[in-house]
């Protein structure tokens, strides 16, 4: 999350809790990325359907997009998913 979410007091946040949140994940298209993407998702949402993962590929075919939906508990669980997912080191962009 960028430093001017952080400044949002809850009260003044747009997410109600619990919700369904889509985060998009973009990385190299190899063999395991959606997989590990799934697995970190499943870290934060023990609920987590990796069966419910919308993936597409790049026009040339090098990077491949994911997109999970998990649900979101609270802000804090949403910041430390963001900051697992950037750290991950097949992760190039999470939007």
């Amino acid at each position: 999350m960028n430093a001017a979410m952080k400044d949002i007091p809850p009260e003044q946040s747009l997410i109600e809790y619990p919700s369904q949140f889509p985060i998009k994940v973009m990385g190299a298209n190899v063999e395991g990325f959606a997989e590990a993407i799934v697995m970190v998702a499943q870290q934060f949402d023990p609920g987590f359907d990796a069966a419910s993962i919308e993936t597409r590929p790049s026009k040339a075919g090098n990077y491949l997009g994911v997109t999970i939906t998990i649900t979101a508990t609270s802000r804090e669980q949403l910041d430390e998913l963001y900051r697992t997912l950037s750290t991950h080191p097949m992760v190039k962009v999470v939007l």
